[in-house]
């Protein structure tokens, strides 16, 4: 049996004029007019491939092939980042639901029911990542959702007043979730080993965790021209010295783990003063437990040791964690057996990026499918992939599905 990559490329293409924005990209976070849009489009494919549709109250979508026994899950999400590409998360929701539709029109009868998902809110745009699936599986702490702010300044509580949701009815979606023996992803790598190796099919065997702070350096704002640099409590060095030494201590002590800084704002933000504050943001990730705990330790070490010699004041404060996940073996095994059989090279990789099935493996076991994606882009209006490899990537899924649900 084979997908029809056809009626899966135009899919694709057609969900990726949903949200697209003024700068080329695909803007469409989860509860905005473009996800709304999104979410019915979704709707009317999976009807209309004669599965069960159902929502939970977290907002995540599914369609079913009913049978008796523990679900096996093929899903991933349709949000995306602002000005952000087609294919990340979407391709493997479409995947999933060409699998099923090809498995239903077959009228196989099946050991398992066969599920689609898709997530709500994977990217993270409102409370943290994953918003979705750790409702899914009853992994939210509603303090968070009632505190915290989205990135587009309102209440969580704000954003949901306009739509059939509510921060009630995410805390109880994990009430709904069917029992789910194991789940599946197909996904972009978002990086660029395997157009590196030239191997149109990665097998994740791992999943990085990630710690992500919102830190702040408080110094002294003065002006330029008149403070000397010995008198200076200068915020923005502060950070530029943190920097660069957190990635020296990872990439000599850590070599394989990951530390970025990638959103900073300066204050008062003018020309001819010394910045006295800079607020930013700190992601550290490993594929290893205890080396992400050594990491937190050491980089808010770092951190307090270059405020002290620089007379500033750090603060921080820890918006999200994830941990590491290690793909079961025997899932690994007959992910290399069906790309065996069906002649297709692989390689085993690990993840650096999160995905929802990190978070089901807290119920499930999971398994991860990787496609090329060029020049390793993604999280970009740039990001492009080979229709052949999501052929190939879609045929692996569909195969490894039926294994395990016939």
């Amino acid at each position: 049996m084979k997908i029809n990559i056809d009626r899966l490329k135009r899919e694709i293409e057609e969900l990726g004029q949903i949200g697209r924005d003024a700068n080329g990209g695909i803007s469409r976070p989860s509860f905005s007019k473009a996800d709304l849009e999104a979410r019915a489009w979704l709707k009317e494919r999976i009807q209309g491939a004669g599965l069960i549709y159902g929502q939970d109250g977290a907002g995540n979508i599914f369609g079913r092939i009913d049978a008796p026994g523990k679900a096996v899950m093929v899903g991933s999400h349709i949000d995306t980042v602002i000005n952000g590409g087609m294919y990340d998360g979407s391709a493997g929701v479409l995947a999933g639901l060409e699998c099923l539709r090809r498995i239903n029109k077959e009228g196989l009868k099946l050991k398992k029911p066969l599920e689609l998902a898709s997530f709500t809110d994977e990217e993270g745009n409102l409370v943290g990542d994953f918003l979705g699936s750790r409702a899914f599986v009853g992994l939210l702490d509603r303090k968070m959702l009632e505190e915290s702010s989205t990135q587009f300044g309102h209440p969580l509580a704000d954003i949901l007043s306009s739509t059939e949701f509510s921060i009630d009815s995410i805390m109880d979606a994990h009430k709904q979730k069917p029992d789910v023996d194991f789940f599946l992803e197909l996904h972009l790598e978002q990086g660029p080993v395997l157009e590196t190796e030239e191997k149109p099919i990665g097998i994740v065997d791992c999943i990085a965790g990630k710690n992500y702070c919102l830190c702040c350096f408080l110094g002294r704002a003065s002006h330029a021209g008149t403070t000397p640099f010995e008198l200076r409590k200068d915020a923005f060095l502060g950070l530029s010295d943190f920097a660069l030494k957190a990635t020296q201590y990872v990439a000599t002590q850590h070599y394989g783990s990951m530390v970025t800084v990638g959103k900073v704002a300066v204050h008062p933000g003018g020309f001819s003063i010394v910045p006295g504050r800079v607020d930013f943001s700190l992601d550290f990730r490993s594929t290893s437990k205890e080396t992400l705990q050594d990491m937190e330790q050491r980089l808010l070490s770092l951190a307090k040791e270059t405020a002290s010699a620089r007379g500033l004041e750090f603060q921080f404060k820890v918006v999200d964690r994830t941990e590491p996940v290690t793909i079961p073996s025997h899932i690994i095994n007959i992910l290399k057996e069906e790309c065996e059989a069906l002649g297709y090279p692989c390689m085993t990789l690990p993840s650096g990026a999160g995905h929802d099935a990190q978070i089901l493996a807290a119920i499930a076991d999971v398994g991860m499918i990787f496609i090329p994606c060029e020049d390793g882009i993604s999280h970009s209006p740039q990001e492009k992939i080979n229709w052949d490899d999501l052929e190939k990537g879609t045929n692996l899924l569909l195969n490894t599905l039926l294994r395990l649900a016939l």
